[in-house]
């Protein structure tokens, strides 16, 4: 006995997966079926298991097996399929024949349709000639004339993917997990990256803990990183990762090589009004106040100074908790010790300590 009308939407449970054939729960003495190609990729994998619930929707019934299909393709696209499958937003896969005025002609079994520009592709556009030829799933927007007048989207079917893609990710991943990602766009204040079908946004200071000054220094189009989620939106589609967060944080061992008295030769990262920040390490920069530099207070450092520039330092203090570290020039801590040497050197009489007369003593 039949119970359902063709077109009908279902959900079900896949209860078997063989070679070439998904098996479907209908509660019924007779299990539906379903062509395994629809759910697999271009590799022949299928993404579903034994087990899972997915949606599907009734052809026919062929020798006393009902069949199903997620979308409508070559024969089963005859005209009272095209208008079940408008009827009810059942996808129908086209192959896109040619570009015509206004956008392309799309082929759905016998049946031409019509697909707009602004109606092909979705996040992601390519140039016209990039579709032709190609068999793409879409839905049906308008159905008139019997089916003779078709318009067509492909975004629409994109945009639903795309939603039911976010709500999954959404309920896989939360703050904190660590995910598998690929580089789509670099910009100026981060990169774009895709997470399993969805953009996330990495920002130029969570790219790593040493100095970045351009993205493009550190990443490049089409690289696959890994990183961790730092901040969710699912509802805004605003994602915020961290490659930075997966580095070890050279501050947390920094007492181990960086003690008072130490000299490095450093490199100048800033500039700053009050000061010059040094780079010991990757991740690790140490200030040189003003009044350390034998300078007037009132210089204008960025005229002096210039990141980039080599700068030997003498380690003065670190305070690895406020990840702080002082240093001083070497010319500065040696100008130190003369004057320290000069006040303390003083003859029995009293007398200021005079190296002229020092040296015509020896």
């Amino acid at each position: 006995m039949n119970f359902f009308e063709p077109g009908q939407e279902i959900e079900t449970t896949i209860v078997q997966i063989s070679n070439d054939t998904i098996f479907l729960d209908l509660n019924q003495k007779t299990e539906g079926i379903l062509d395994k190609a629809e759910l697999a990729d271009d590799n022949g994998n299928v993404n579903v298991k034994e087990g899972d619930r997915i949606k599907a929707f009734y052809i026919n019934t062929k020798d006393g097996v009902p069949h199903f299909t997620t979308r409508i393709a070559g024969q089963n696209a005859d005209s009272d399929m095209l208008e079940k499958a408008f009827e009810s937003g059942l996808p129908v896969e086209g192959k896109v024949e040619r570009e015509i005025k206004g956008g392309f002609e799309v082929k759905i079994g016998s049946t031409r349709a019509f697909c707009p520009f602004s109606q092909m592709g979705y996040k992601q556009k390519e140039e016209p000639s990039y579709y032709i030829g190609r068999v793409m799933t879409f839905k049906i927007q308008e159905y008139k004339e019997g089916g003779k007048n078709l318009i067509v989207s492909n975004r629409a079917v994109g945009e639903l993917e795309y939603a039911e893609n976010l709500k999954k990710l959404a309920a896989k991943y939360k703050e904190g997990d660590i995910v598998d990602g690929k580089v789509v766009e670099l910009k100026d204040k981060g990169a774009v990256v895709d997470i399993g079908g969805v953009q996330a946004f990495l920002p130029i200071s969570e790219i790593s803990r040493g100095r970045v000054n351009k993205v493009a220094d550190k990443l490049s189009a089409g690289q696959e990183i890994k990183a961790k989620i730092i901040a969710t939106d699912w509802d805004r589609e605003r994602i915020s990762i961290s490659t930075k967060a997966l580095e070890e944080d050279p501050w947390d061992t920094v007492t181990e090589r960086y003690s008072e008295g130490k000299k490095i030769d450093g490199t100048i990262a800033r500039v700053a009004d009050f000061g010059v920040f040094v780079t010991l390490e990757e991740g690790i920069d140490g200030l040189v106040h003003i009044s350390e530099l034998n300078v007037d207070a009132n210089t204008n450092l960025k005229k002096k100074f210039n990141a980039g520039d080599k700068m030997s330092v003498i380690v003065k203090s670190v305070d690895a908790s406020a990840k702080r570290i002082s240093l001083t020039t070497t010319t500065s801590l040696e100008q130190d010790k003369t004057t320290a040497k000069y006040m303390s050197s003083q003859d029995d009489d009293g007398d200021t300590y005079n190296p002229f007369a020092a040296l015509l003593k020896k």
